[in-house]
């Protein structure tokens, strides 16, 4: 419509409509639309990539746990009598029903898959000329198999691949060159296998030799010996040994051969498929498989009645699963901590939006705002900001962190979302709900009836532990620790004022004005009232406390592991011989000049001894013969194992008869007790004893097993001069293990030769490193095994997980103080702003707001600190921790000064940065605002 002058008026189809809410509200602060959506995402992408974390360690920790046990132990491996007719064909049917029925429930390796036929008896090669390792020992072994594939791994150096045998005819094999070099087989040699009876000779015709590709591939496990020529040390002779390989059409030669042979199929599990929350499922459908419903069926579809299946993997898996139960305690302390931080964040958050925008809502409700219609609004106008945020950080966690199991994730994500949505809402609805403030009274009885809940928990956790096996996530694991500091952070919050107020009272006495506003205004919450917001307080002693207590058990692991180390070794470095070795005095001078050493000695022990009490009944029992005794209570002290006074072992000159000072273990003392005791060794010889003293255990004995009795070596040598001889050496200090391997060779005599060099080439030939050291020599480290304790998959797991969640911890708590200092900003900047106009100096501004919120920081770090001692104080004892130290330990968590230290002095310095920084960024800002706007009324 127009009037005459032209002028449009405006009709109900063009008027303007109202602009939407969520629009304005955002378009009025798009800062603080910013900073909250930037708070969602941090915190929901947290709250997901924690337990996405938690499950790619523990899914890692067990696939490497499986790799690690080889092929054989981690294989169904199905067996089944070799028949006169089977054939190459029937071997390849039963391999594909295997596979299908198994692929099916469990994921195969196919690089691990192998099937065939064995031998049963392994057959002497008796031909003249082959090799002897002397002229009493037996002839060199054979053992037949026939490996479906053989050619794919193995290359073929001269002659052909076997062809089909006939039974009676000398049997077609290869052997590997590397065995025939060893042994001196010829191309063609017609092998005597012996007389197989009525005047039958087993015999073998070499018509080719190979080279296995791959010696170290763990598809070779429980194959015998194919890459080359094993030497076979049982306890009466040794002989070389090697597998030849028959042709697939040799089968009923195969059997008439080795007496009677077995099919084998072995079918590897893919430890990249396994995941440690199916575990159970895993176990079940091995243990189906090998008695249960699919092993029937397995022996209904192949239609072989003596079709027999084992397998080790269950069991592998049940350890596996007993680690994993056993480290979620500190999987889970840390983000547990994170959580209860973040959510103090949100509700700081939700806290200080209300506070900002507190008028703002009573206006909308006096205008006629119903609350539904209120908490509609607030609602939708966080929907816009959260929920993107949420849905952005939940897809890249998802994204960056893949694993299987994705339900946790998405759930700890959605609690998050919830938190950050309704907190301002929730908080908003508060202001018309909470019309006055809650009495001291009843503020008392929430408090107590924490400290209930905490007490309750607390004793519940030392009664029965935390980590059963079989359990998942201990809830009094995740209550315990948490309630402890809530209910520190509550008491804290009604001392902290108190203190903060006479500190105050004491410099108000003194000419400064910057110390006692400050400590005033700590004292006091943004409204003025002597009540804190006890928020921030919770925030940084949640993370204080979480991480102190992790910390502590880390270090308590680390301790205990190279303690463990240390006695599992006898010292930092012990060297030990077999029985039949002795080591040289070059080598004892020599190792006792290395480097590091602060005291040595060696030792000569019998573990046969016989000891013979008053009643004249024997008890077999170790026999340890010190040569310094002094060395060896040095080495005990700084073990901790055994300690004892070396006057004690003082012994007198004298004849046969005259009694040796002995230290005994208990278990042998009493039976000592009844009269005069002598200890007989292996040669017959007999050393009378007196008993010097009583010890538990011993360095050369950490964990004895049976009784010991340790003696002196002079007077023993006195009166035993055969006994003269030292098979083992101990020694404490930073030494160098290659070092002492080294003075071994060089000076010990330890360089192997003849059958000790052929041992050590074999160990070095399937991957055992021997250092080149005779079979039986061996250098043990304290450094070395305590690496080798720490280097599982599981621990540095846990380990990174702890340290991921300090790190958000810390960060949160951060932002809990810097918010508090927002929320009290403008009441803060009015402050300044007048103090400024009366003469303030810039810097003395920056030291009143340092004052003002370092004593909450700093209360709360050494409150957090104290709950910290406090809770492993209360809950180490109920804490096993042989898993994370990679041995059977006893030793329990105790409280540990420097561990809660370290981490509450980092979070103290990192608020206080924060601190300074939100004043040196924003601080001036605001107070030049407030200058030029002139003070509110």
């Amino acid at each position: 419509m127009t009037t005459q002058a032209g002028t449009r008026v405006p009709t109900p189809d063009t008027a303007r409509r109202p602009a939407r809410w969520v629009r304005t509200r955002l378009w009025a602060n798009p800062l603080a639309a910013l900073l909250m959506a930037a708070l969602a995402f941090v915190t929901v992408f947290l709250a997901a990539a924690f337990p996405l974390v938690m499950d790619r360690g523990a899914d890692t920790a067990l696939q490497s746990f499986v790799s690690e046990k080889g092929v054989n132990p981690t294989s169904l491996r199905t067996t089944s009598k070799t028949r006169e007719d089977d054939s190459i064909a029937e071997l390849d049917r039963v391999q594909r029903q295997l596979v299908e029925q198994v692929d099916g429930r469990l994921t195969l390796s196919p690089s691990g898959q192998a099937y065939g036929a064995r031998a049963l008896a392994d057959r002497y090669m008796t031909n003249p000329g082959y090799a002897h390792l002397s002229d009493k020992e037996p002839y060199p072994a054979l053992s037949l198999l026939y490996l479906h594939d053989l050619a794919a791994r193995a290359t073929l150096t001269d002659g052909t691949w076997p062809t089909p045998g006939a039974v009676g005819d000398p049997l077609p094999i290869v052997v590997s060159k590397k065995a025939a070099e060893t042994i001196r087989i010829k191309l063609g040699d017609v092998i005597d296998n012996g007389d197989e009876g009525a005047g039958v000779r087993r015999t073998t015709v070499v018509v080719g030799l190979y080279e296995v590709n791959d010696p170290q591939d763990p598809f070779w496990d429980d194959l015998g010996c194919p890459a080359r020529a094993c030497l076979n040390t049982d306890a009466e002779h040794e002989h070389w040994t090697t597998s030849g390989f028959v042709d697939g059409g040799s089968l009923p030669a195969l059997v008439h051969w080795g007496s009677n042979a077995e099919n084998f199929w072995r079918l590897p599990v893919d430890p990249a498929s396994l995941h440690a929350d199916q575990l159970d499922r895993t176990r079940g459908v091995i243990t189906s498989f090998l008695t249960g419903h699919d092993a029937t069926v397995l022996h209904d579809a192949i239609g072989r009645p003596d079709l027999h299946t084992v397998s080790g993997l269950r069991d592998v898996l049940t350890r596996a699963d007993e680690r994993y139960r056993a480290s979620l305690p500190l999987s889970v302390i840390g983000p547990v901590g994170v959580a209860g931080v973040a959510t103090v964040v949100l509700f700081l958050a939700a806290a200080l939006t209300t506070d900002r925008r507190a008028a703002e809502i009573r206006l909308l409700r006096a205008r006629g705002g119903s609350v539904a219609g209120v908490l509609r609004r607030l609602i939708g106008e966080g929907a816009v900001t959260v929920l993107p945020a949420a849905v952005l950080a939940t897809t890249l966690a998802l994204v960056l962190l893949p694993t299987p199991r994705w339900d946790r994730a998405v759930l700890a994500a959605l609690v998050a979302t919830l938190i950050a949505l309704l907190g301002f809402p929730v908080r908003a609805a508060l202001l018309w709900v909470r019309r006055r403030p809650v009495s001291g009274r009843r503020r008392l009885v929430g408090e107590l009836a924490v400290l209930a809940v905490t007490a309750a928990a607390v004793a519940e956790v030392r009664r029965r532990g935390v980590g059963h096996p079989g359990a998942g996530v201990d809830p009094l694991l995740v209550a315990a620790p948490l309630l402890l500091a809530v209910t520190g952070g509550l008491l804290l919050a009604r001392i902290e004022p108190v203190v903060v107020g006479r500190l105050a009272a004491l410099v108000g006495r003194g000419r400064g004005l910057i110390g006692f506003l400050g400590l005033s205004r700590a004292a006091r919450d943004a409204s003025g009232r002597r009540r804190p917001s006890v928020l921030p307080l919770l925030a940084l002693l949640i993370a204080v406390t979480t991480t102190g207590f992790g910390a502590t058990v880390l270090d308590t692991v680390d301790d205990v592991r190279t303690r463990a180390a240390r006695i599992t070794t006898g010292g930092d470095i012990g060297v030990s011989l077999p029985d039949y070795a002795t080591l040289t005095e070059p080598f004892t001078k020599a190792a006792a000049a290395l480097p590091g050493v602060r005291t040595s000695t060696g030792v000569w022990m019998e573990t046969k001894a016989r000891v013979f009490g008053g009643d004249q009944d024997y008890t077999e029992a170790n026999l340890v013969v010190v040569t310094d005794p002094t060395a060896y209570a040095e080495i005990a002290r700084a073990l901790g194992v055994g300690e004892f006074d070396p006057a004690k072992l003082a012994g007198t000159p004298g004849g046969r008869d005259t009694p040796v000072p002995a230290l005994v273990s208990r278990d042998l003392a009493q039976h000592l007790a009844a009269g005069p005791s002598r200890v007989r060794t292996l040669n017959g010889n007999d050393l009378r004893l007196t008993v010097a003293d009583t010890v538990g255990a011993t360095p050369a004995l950490p964990d004895p097993g049976k009784p010991f009795v340790v003696v002196p070596a002079g007077p023993t040598w006195e009166r035993l001069p055969d006994a003269k001889r030292v098979n083992q050496w101990f020694a404490v200090g930073d030494i160098d293990p290659d070092q002492v391997r080294t003075a071994l060779r060089d000076n010990g005599g330890a360089r192997p030769v003849g059958l000790a060099k052929l041992i050590a080439d074999g160990s070095t030939a399937t991957g055992k490193d021997t250092h080149g050291l005779p079979a039986g020599y061996t250098v043990h480290s304290s450094r070395e095994t305590a690496a080798a304790l720490g280097a599982d998959p599981l621990q540095h797991a846990a380990e990174q997980l702890f340290w991921y969640a300090a790190a958000a911890g810390a960060g949160f708590a951060l932002l809990a103080v810097l918010l508090t200092l927002f929320r009290a900003a403008p009441d803060r900047t009015a402050v300044l702003a007048r103090l400024r106009t009366m003469g303030l100096r810039p810097r003395d501004g920056l030291a009143l707001i340092m004052t003002e919120a370092l004593p909450q920081t700093l209360a709360a770090a050494v409150g957090g600190g104290l709950v910290a001692l406090a809770a492993v104080a209360l809950l180490g004892g109920a804490f096993d921790i042989s898993t994370l130290v990679g041995a059977k330990v006893g030793d329990v968590i105790t409280p540990v000064l420097l561990p809660v230290l370290l981490p509450t002095a980092g979070l103290a310095l990192l608020v206080g940065l924060g601190v300074v920084l939100e004043t040196l960024v924003a601080g001036r800002r605001q107070i030049a605002t407030e200058l030029r706007a002139g003070e509110q009324a």
